[in-house]
Protein backbone atom coordinates (compact mmCIF):
# COMPACT_ATOMS: atom_id res chain seq x y z
CA UNK A 1 0.00 0.00 0.00
CA UNK A 2 1.60 3.26 -1.08
CA UNK A 3 -0.04 6.45 0.49
CA UNK A 4 -1.32 9.34 -1.41
CA UNK A 5 0.14 12.53 0.46
CA UNK A 6 3.66 12.83 1.99
CA UNK A 7 5.30 15.83 3.28
CA UNK A 8 8.71 17.85 2.49
CA UNK A 9 9.75 21.48 1.58
CA UNK A 10 8.14 23.02 -1.16
CA UNK A 11 9.16 26.31 -2.17
CA UNK A 12 6.53 27.58 -4.46
CA UNK A 13 4.77 31.13 -4.83
CA UNK A 14 1.49 29.26 -5.03
CA UNK A 15 0.08 26.08 -4.82
CA UNK A 16 0.25 24.04 -8.25
CA UNK A 17 -0.51 21.24 -10.19
CA UNK A 18 2.81 19.50 -11.93
CA UNK A 19 3.48 16.44 -14.27
CA UNK A 20 6.54 15.03 -12.51
CA UNK A 21 8.88 13.69 -15.18
CA UNK A 22 12.36 12.40 -15.62
CA UNK A 23 14.96 14.62 -17.62
CA UNK A 24 14.59 12.82 -21.09
CA UNK A 25 10.44 12.64 -21.13
CA UNK A 26 10.54 16.32 -19.82
CA UNK A 27 12.68 17.35 -22.75
CA UNK A 28 10.86 15.31 -25.33
CA UNK A 29 8.35 18.07 -25.31
CA UNK A 30 5.15 15.57 -24.52
CA UNK A 31 3.75 17.55 -22.23
CA UNK A 32 4.24 22.18 -21.66
CA UNK A 33 7.47 22.54 -19.54
CA UNK A 34 5.72 25.06 -17.66
CA UNK A 35 3.35 22.53 -16.26
CA UNK A 36 6.22 19.79 -15.74
CA UNK A 37 8.66 19.72 -12.42
CA UNK A 38 11.92 17.70 -13.69
CA UNK A 39 13.09 14.89 -11.10
CA UNK A 40 16.46 15.27 -10.50
CA UNK A 41 16.66 12.33 -7.80
CA UNK A 42 17.64 9.65 -10.09
CA UNK A 43 20.03 9.89 -13.71
CA UNK A 44 22.58 12.38 -14.86
CA UNK A 45 23.39 15.60 -12.83
CA UNK A 46 21.68 18.57 -14.70
CA UNK A 47 22.06 21.96 -14.12
CA UNK A 48 18.56 23.26 -12.44
CA UNK A 49 19.49 26.86 -13.52
CA UNK A 50 19.22 26.04 -17.33
CA UNK A 51 16.04 24.16 -16.58
CA UNK A 52 14.76 27.12 -15.25
CA UNK A 53 15.81 29.02 -18.43
CA UNK A 54 13.91 26.36 -20.91
CA UNK A 55 11.18 26.94 -19.01
CA UNK A 56 10.12 24.30 -16.88
CA UNK A 57 8.17 25.31 -13.88
CA UNK A 58 9.69 23.28 -11.08
CA UNK A 59 12.55 20.56 -10.16
CA UNK A 60 12.20 17.31 -7.10
CA UNK A 61 15.44 16.70 -5.73
CA UNK A 62 16.46 14.84 -2.53
CA UNK A 63 17.60 17.75 -0.76
CA UNK A 64 18.13 21.55 -1.17
CA UNK A 65 19.69 22.84 -4.22
CA UNK A 66 22.19 26.09 -3.83
CA UNK A 67 21.46 27.34 -7.29
CA UNK A 68 18.33 27.14 -9.45
CA UNK A 69 15.59 29.44 -11.25
CA UNK A 70 12.66 27.16 -11.07
CA UNK A 71 9.22 28.72 -9.66
CA UNK A 72 8.94 25.35 -7.90
CA UNK A 73 11.29 23.55 -5.84
CA UNK A 74 10.14 20.24 -3.92
CA UNK A 75 12.58 18.65 -1.48
CA UNK A 76 13.08 17.00 1.48
CA UNK A 77 10.34 14.58 0.97
CA UNK A 78 9.19 12.41 3.98
CA UNK A 79 8.22 9.48 1.83
CA UNK A 80 9.82 10.08 -1.60
CA UNK A 81 8.37 6.94 -3.25
CA UNK A 82 4.48 9.00 -3.26
CA UNK A 83 6.03 11.39 -5.98
CA UNK A 84 7.64 9.28 -8.85
CA UNK A 85 8.31 10.51 -12.77
CA UNK A 86 5.14 10.37 -14.70
CA UNK A 87 3.05 10.91 -11.76
CA UNK A 88 1.00 14.22 -11.48
CA UNK A 89 0.84 16.54 -7.74
CA UNK A 90 -0.46 19.14 -6.17
CA UNK A 91 2.17 20.98 -4.16
CA UNK A 92 1.09 23.23 -1.20
CA UNK A 93 3.97 25.73 -0.05
CA UNK A 94 2.58 26.63 3.20
CA UNK A 95 1.95 22.93 4.77
CA UNK A 96 4.52 21.31 2.55
CA UNK A 97 1.92 18.88 1.77
CA UNK A 98 2.44 17.00 -1.53
CA UNK A 99 -0.47 15.05 -2.71
CA UNK A 100 -0.68 12.80 -6.19
CA UNK A 101 -3.63 13.02 -8.25
CA UNK A 102 -2.80 10.78 -10.58
CA UNK A 103 -0.05 7.53 -10.08
CA UNK A 104 1.79 6.11 -13.35
CA UNK A 105 0.95 2.39 -13.30
CA UNK A 106 -1.60 2.12 -10.39
CA UNK A 107 -4.17 0.01 -11.12
CA UNK A 108 -6.90 2.53 -10.68
CA UNK A 109 -6.93 5.97 -11.31
CA UNK A 110 -9.63 7.94 -10.12
CA UNK A 111 -11.07 11.56 -10.38
CA UNK A 112 -12.54 12.66 -7.44
CA UNK A 113 -15.61 15.14 -8.43
CA UNK A 114 -17.52 16.41 -5.63
CA UNK A 115 -18.08 15.50 -2.09
CA UNK A 116 -21.88 16.63 -2.03
CA UNK A 117 -24.67 13.48 -3.03
CA UNK A 118 -28.22 13.32 -2.72
CA UNK A 119 -28.15 9.96 -1.16
CA UNK A 120 -27.07 9.01 2.10
CA UNK A 121 -26.15 5.62 1.80
CA UNK A 122 -25.60 3.38 5.31
CA UNK A 123 -22.81 2.18 4.06
CA UNK A 124 -20.77 4.90 2.61
CA UNK A 125 -17.35 4.94 2.47
CA UNK A 126 -16.96 9.08 1.54
CA UNK A 127 -19.36 10.33 3.73
CA UNK A 128 -21.19 13.30 1.54
CA UNK A 129 -20.35 17.02 2.75
CA UNK A 130 -22.21 20.09 1.66
CA UNK A 131 -19.67 22.53 1.25
CA UNK A 132 -19.04 24.45 -2.23
CA UNK A 133 -16.77 22.31 -4.15
CA UNK A 134 -17.09 23.67 -7.33
CA UNK A 135 -13.14 24.38 -7.56
CA UNK A 136 -12.85 20.58 -7.93
CA UNK A 137 -13.89 21.56 -11.39
CA UNK A 138 -11.31 23.82 -12.41
CA UNK A 139 -8.79 21.11 -10.71
CA UNK A 140 -9.94 18.23 -13.19
CA UNK A 141 -9.76 20.60 -16.45
CA UNK A 142 -5.83 21.33 -14.83
CA UNK A 143 -5.08 17.47 -14.08
CA UNK A 144 -6.87 15.87 -17.49
CA UNK A 145 -4.40 17.55 -20.00
CA UNK A 146 -1.42 16.12 -17.94
CA UNK A 147 -2.69 12.64 -17.79
CA UNK A 148 -0.71 9.45 -19.57
CA UNK A 149 -2.22 9.59 -22.88
CA UNK A 150 -2.17 5.69 -23.34
CA UNK A 151 -3.96 5.73 -19.76
CA UNK A 152 -6.79 2.58 -20.64
CA UNK A 153 -9.16 3.70 -17.88
CA UNK A 154 -9.78 6.74 -16.20
CA UNK A 155 -12.34 6.58 -13.07
CA UNK A 156 -14.79 9.40 -11.65
CA UNK A 157 -16.36 9.42 -8.17
CA UNK A 158 -17.21 11.27 -5.20
CA UNK A 159 -19.75 12.26 -3.72
CA UNK A 160 -22.16 12.00 -7.01
CA UNK A 161 -20.45 13.41 -9.65
CA UNK A 162 -24.02 14.32 -11.67
CA UNK A 163 -24.69 17.30 -9.14
CA UNK A 164 -21.69 19.09 -11.07
CA UNK A 165 -24.04 19.76 -14.16
CA UNK A 166 -22.62 21.30 -16.73
CA UNK A 167 -19.43 21.13 -15.00
CA UNK A 168 -19.67 17.05 -15.43
CA UNK A 169 -19.82 18.13 -19.45
CA UNK A 170 -16.76 19.93 -18.89
CA UNK A 171 -14.74 17.34 -17.65
CA UNK A 172 -16.09 14.75 -19.74
CA UNK A 173 -15.35 16.54 -22.98
CA UNK A 174 -11.72 17.34 -21.31
CA UNK A 175 -11.33 13.57 -21.43
CA UNK A 176 -12.54 12.87 -25.15
CA UNK A 177 -10.19 15.69 -26.25
CA UNK A 178 -6.90 15.07 -24.19
CA UNK A 179 -7.49 11.39 -23.83
CA UNK A 180 -9.16 10.41 -26.93
CA UNK A 181 -7.97 6.36 -26.23
CA UNK A 182 -9.39 6.68 -23.14
CA UNK A 183 -12.33 4.98 -21.34
CA UNK A 184 -14.11 6.68 -18.08
CA UNK A 185 -15.66 4.51 -15.55
CA UNK A 186 -17.90 6.76 -13.58
CA UNK A 187 -19.30 6.00 -10.37
CA UNK A 188 -23.45 7.61 -10.06
CA UNK A 189 -25.98 6.43 -7.82
CA UNK A 190 -28.26 6.92 -11.69
CA UNK A 191 -30.98 9.18 -10.12
CA UNK A 192 -29.93 12.29 -11.22
CA UNK A 193 -30.65 10.75 -14.93
CA UNK A 194 -34.57 10.15 -14.02
CA UNK A 195 -34.51 13.32 -15.73
CA UNK A 196 -33.78 12.70 -19.42
CA UNK A 197 -33.15 16.86 -19.59
CA UNK A 198 -29.95 15.52 -17.27
CA UNK A 199 -28.39 13.47 -20.37
CA UNK A 200 -26.91 16.58 -21.35
CA UNK A 201 -24.02 16.20 -19.28
CA UNK A 202 -23.38 13.09 -19.90
CA UNK A 203 -23.40 13.48 -24.07
CA UNK A 204 -19.53 14.01 -24.38
CA UNK A 205 -18.69 10.38 -23.38
CA UNK A 206 -21.68 8.03 -25.39
CA UNK A 207 -19.69 5.39 -26.56
CA UNK A 208 -16.16 5.40 -24.01
CA UNK A 209 -18.33 6.30 -20.45
CA UNK A 210 -19.56 3.36 -18.86
CA UNK A 211 -21.78 4.54 -15.62
CA UNK A 212 -21.59 2.35 -12.38
CA UNK A 213 -24.67 2.28 -10.75
CA UNK A 214 -25.62 0.90 -7.41
CA UNK A 215 -28.88 -1.56 -7.07
CA UNK A 216 -28.89 -2.93 -3.77
CA UNK A 217 -32.09 -5.00 -4.26
CA UNK A 218 -35.16 -5.77 -6.97
CA UNK A 219 -37.52 -4.47 -3.88
CA UNK A 220 -37.71 -1.34 -4.41
CA UNK A 221 -38.05 -0.07 -0.65
CA UNK A 222 -35.14 -2.11 0.57
CA UNK A 223 -33.44 -0.52 -1.98
CA UNK A 224 -34.83 2.99 -0.67
CA UNK A 225 -33.78 1.92 2.92
CA UNK A 226 -30.12 1.71 1.36
CA UNK A 227 -29.65 4.63 0.25
CA UNK A 228 -32.07 6.81 2.42
CA UNK A 229 -33.78 7.87 -0.13
CA UNK A 230 -37.17 7.43 -0.66
CA UNK A 231 -38.01 7.09 -4.72
CA UNK A 232 -34.18 6.47 -5.21
CA UNK A 233 -34.72 3.11 -6.65
CA UNK A 234 -37.52 3.87 -9.11
CA UNK A 235 -34.99 7.03 -10.05
CA UNK A 236 -32.13 4.92 -10.79
CA UNK A 237 -34.21 2.13 -12.40
CA UNK A 238 -35.43 5.06 -14.63
CA UNK A 239 -31.69 6.38 -15.24
CA UNK A 240 -30.78 2.83 -16.14
CA UNK A 241 -33.06 2.84 -18.70
CA UNK A 242 -32.62 6.53 -20.13
CA UNK A 243 -28.64 5.98 -19.71
CA UNK A 244 -29.12 2.69 -21.81
CA UNK A 245 -31.37 4.32 -24.25
CA UNK A 246 -28.94 7.60 -24.68
CA UNK A 247 -26.02 4.92 -26.16
CA UNK A 248 -24.31 4.55 -23.02
CA UNK A 249 -22.85 1.73 -21.50
CA UNK A 250 -23.85 1.17 -17.95
CA UNK A 251 -22.61 -1.10 -14.89
CA UNK A 252 -24.63 -2.50 -12.34
CA UNK A 253 -23.48 -2.44 -8.65
CA UNK A 254 -24.47 -4.70 -5.46
CA UNK A 255 -22.67 -4.13 -2.04
CA UNK A 256 -22.93 -6.92 -0.11
CA UNK A 257 -23.99 -6.97 3.60
CA UNK A 258 -26.85 -7.78 5.84
CA UNK A 259 -29.41 -5.74 4.22
CA UNK A 260 -28.90 -7.31 0.70
CA UNK A 261 -27.63 -10.07 0.51
CA UNK A 262 -31.07 -11.48 0.99
CA UNK A 263 -32.43 -10.43 -1.92
CA UNK A 264 -29.34 -11.55 -4.09
CA UNK A 265 -31.01 -14.00 -5.92
CA UNK A 266 -33.93 -12.68 -6.79
CA UNK A 267 -32.01 -9.39 -7.66
CA UNK A 268 -29.67 -11.55 -9.90
CA UNK A 269 -33.28 -12.60 -11.74
CA UNK A 270 -34.59 -9.23 -11.69
CA UNK A 271 -31.30 -7.78 -13.34
CA UNK A 272 -31.07 -10.55 -16.29
CA UNK A 273 -35.19 -9.94 -16.66
CA UNK A 274 -35.37 -6.02 -17.00
CA UNK A 275 -31.53 -4.93 -17.76
CA UNK A 276 -29.79 -8.29 -20.16
CA UNK A 277 -28.02 -4.83 -21.61
CA UNK A 278 -26.26 -4.05 -19.34
CA UNK A 279 -22.70 -4.11 -19.75
CA UNK A 280 -21.12 -5.16 -16.77
CA UNK A 281 -22.65 -6.39 -12.83
CA UNK A 282 -20.15 -5.98 -10.00
CA UNK A 283 -21.19 -8.28 -6.73
CA UNK A 284 -18.78 -6.09 -3.71
CA UNK A 285 -17.63 -6.56 -0.33
CA UNK A 286 -18.09 -3.80 1.82
CA UNK A 287 -15.35 -1.41 2.60
CA UNK A 288 -15.15 -0.59 6.20
CA UNK A 289 -15.07 3.31 6.31
CA UNK A 290 -17.14 6.12 6.96
CA UNK A 291 -20.93 5.03 7.48
CA UNK A 292 -20.05 1.97 7.33
CA UNK A 293 -18.37 1.62 10.41
CA UNK A 294 -21.64 3.06 12.18
CA UNK A 295 -23.66 1.43 10.84
CA UNK A 296 -21.67 -2.14 11.27
CA UNK A 297 -24.18 -3.81 13.51
CA UNK A 298 -27.04 -3.79 11.12
CA UNK A 299 -24.23 -4.07 8.20
CA UNK A 300 -21.89 -6.93 9.14
CA UNK A 301 -22.39 -10.04 7.38
CA UNK A 302 -19.36 -12.77 7.40
CA UNK A 303 -18.69 -12.95 3.83
CA UNK A 304 -18.03 -17.10 4.81
CA UNK A 305 -21.69 -17.06 5.38
CA UNK A 306 -23.03 -15.74 2.02
CA UNK A 307 -20.58 -16.95 -0.16
CA UNK A 308 -22.94 -19.73 -1.62
CA UNK A 309 -25.68 -17.27 -2.47
CA UNK A 310 -22.85 -15.28 -4.09
CA UNK A 311 -21.82 -17.85 -6.22
CA UNK A 312 -25.24 -18.83 -7.17
CA UNK A 313 -26.64 -15.18 -7.99
CA UNK A 314 -23.05 -14.53 -10.15
CA UNK A 315 -23.62 -17.44 -12.21
CA UNK A 316 -26.92 -16.86 -12.64
CA UNK A 317 -26.17 -13.98 -14.88
CA UNK A 318 -22.39 -15.03 -16.14
CA UNK A 319 -24.12 -17.86 -17.58
CA UNK A 320 -26.78 -15.90 -19.46
CA UNK A 321 -24.62 -13.78 -20.80
CA UNK A 322 -23.66 -11.17 -18.28
CA UNK A 323 -20.44 -10.49 -17.59
CA UNK A 324 -20.17 -10.57 -14.03
CA UNK A 325 -17.24 -9.78 -11.61
CA UNK A 326 -16.81 -10.78 -7.88
CA UNK A 327 -15.27 -7.25 -5.92
CA UNK A 328 -13.69 -7.46 -2.72
CA UNK A 329 -14.19 -11.06 -1.68
CA UNK A 330 -11.23 -12.99 -0.86
CA UNK A 331 -10.36 -16.37 -2.88
CA UNK A 332 -10.38 -18.49 0.48
CA UNK A 333 -13.89 -17.47 1.60
CA UNK A 334 -14.74 -18.45 -2.00
CA UNK A 335 -15.15 -22.38 -3.69
CA UNK A 336 -12.73 -22.65 -6.07
CA UNK A 337 -15.29 -22.31 -9.24
CA UNK A 338 -15.66 -18.94 -8.46
CA UNK A 339 -12.28 -17.75 -8.52
CA UNK A 340 -12.39 -16.84 -12.33
CA UNK A 341 -15.13 -14.32 -11.38
CA UNK A 342 -13.34 -13.21 -8.56
CA UNK A 343 -11.24 -9.56 -9.01
CA UNK A 344 -8.09 -7.68 -7.52
CA UNK A 345 -10.63 -5.34 -7.19
CA UNK A 346 -9.20 -2.64 -4.56
CA UNK A 347 -7.08 -0.03 -5.35
CA UNK A 348 -3.49 -0.24 -4.46
CA UNK A 349 -3.36 2.81 -2.39
CA UNK A 350 -5.50 1.03 -0.02
CA UNK A 351 -4.76 -2.35 -0.49
CA UNK A 352 -3.29 -4.77 2.20
CA UNK A 353 -3.19 -8.49 3.84
CA UNK A 354 -3.66 -10.04 6.69
CA UNK A 355 -0.52 -11.83 8.18
CA UNK A 356 -2.38 -15.51 7.90
CA UNK A 357 -1.73 -14.03 3.97
CA UNK A 358 1.74 -14.31 4.06
CA UNK A 359 2.40 -18.04 3.30
CA UNK A 360 -0.78 -18.06 0.18
CA UNK A 361 -0.04 -19.68 -2.97
CA UNK A 362 -2.21 -17.79 -4.40
CA UNK A 363 -2.18 -14.10 -3.09
CA UNK A 364 -0.52 -12.86 -6.11
CA UNK A 365 -4.34 -13.08 -7.85
CA UNK A 366 -6.56 -12.23 -4.99
CA UNK A 367 -7.66 -9.06 -3.87
CA UNK A 368 -6.85 -8.98 -0.27
CA UNK A 369 -8.14 -6.15 2.29
CA UNK A 370 -9.11 -2.69 2.39
CA UNK A 371 -6.73 -1.11 4.69
CA UNK A 372 -9.39 -0.23 7.18
CA UNK A 373 -10.67 -3.69 7.53
CA UNK A 374 -9.24 -4.92 10.92
CA UNK A 375 -9.74 -8.22 12.38
CA UNK A 376 -12.99 -7.13 12.99
CA UNK A 377 -13.99 -6.85 9.27
CA UNK A 378 -12.06 -9.97 8.52
CA UNK A 379 -14.18 -13.57 7.98
CA UNK A 380 -13.18 -16.27 10.19
CA UNK A 381 -13.08 -18.58 6.92
CA UNK A 382 -9.24 -16.26 6.10
CA UNK A 383 -6.62 -18.72 5.62
CA UNK A 384 -3.71 -19.31 3.41
CA UNK A 385 -4.79 -21.61 0.30
CA UNK A 386 -1.83 -23.82 -0.04
CA UNK A 387 -1.37 -26.79 -2.87
CA UNK A 388 -3.90 -24.68 -5.27
CA UNK A 389 -6.86 -25.92 -3.28
CA UNK A 390 -9.89 -24.02 -1.18
CA UNK A 391 -8.24 -22.96 1.75
CA UNK A 392 -11.64 -22.35 3.43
Amino acid sequence: MLPLHTHGIVAAPVPALLKVLGIAEALSGAYPPGKVAVDLRDGPEVDATALGAAGFAGIVTDGPVERHAVPVHVHSLRDGAVVAPGDVVRVRPGTGMVSNLFRRGANANTLFATERCNSRCLMCSQPPRDDNDGWRVREMLELVPLLDRDLPWLGMSGGEPTLLGDGLREVIGAVATHLPSTGLHILTNGRTFADPGALRWAAPGVGRTVWAVPLYSDVSWRHDHVVQAEGGFDQAVQGIYNLAEAGHRVEIRMVLHALTVPRLKPFAEFVWRNMPFVDHVALMGLEPMGYAKVNRDQLWLDPLDYASDLVDAAFHLHDRGIRTSIYNVPLCVLPRAAWPLAQQSISDWKNTFAPACGGCDVRGRCCGFFASAGEGWRSRGIKPVNGGHHGG
